[in-house]
């Protein structure tokens, strides 16, 4: 049976520019090279076209942003395979 788990990878940019067209899709394109790196470092591949993308900017969560220059963070879930993977698990903030 094939393991999957998630992990979240991550990119910061500037709420002011957020309509500027593409953008947005930099930022998304970041943080899927982000959690791919993450992914390669321990060792899993990722199940492709299995990713999704939040868009979270100040003012519009119950945490603080503070540590987010800029005011806008762009978070890409994916889905991870190989041995091991099913022990991996996005949650909150963090990767476990």
């Amino acid at each position: 049976m094939k393991q999957t788990g998630q992990l979240f990878g991550w990119s910061f940019g500037d709420k002011s520019r957020a309509d500027e067209p593409g953008y947005l899709d930099n930022l998304r394109e970041a943080a899927l090279a982000n959690a791919e790196k993450d992914a390669a470092s321990r060792g899993f591949d990722l199940e492709a076209g299995a990713e999704t993308y939040a868009v979270i900017e100040k003012g519009e969560t119950l945490i603080e942003l503070d540590s987010a220059p800029g005011g806008l963070i762009v978070r890409c879930t994916v889905t991870i395979v190989g041995p091991g993977a099913g022990d991996v698990h996005a949650e909150g903030p963090m990767n476990g």
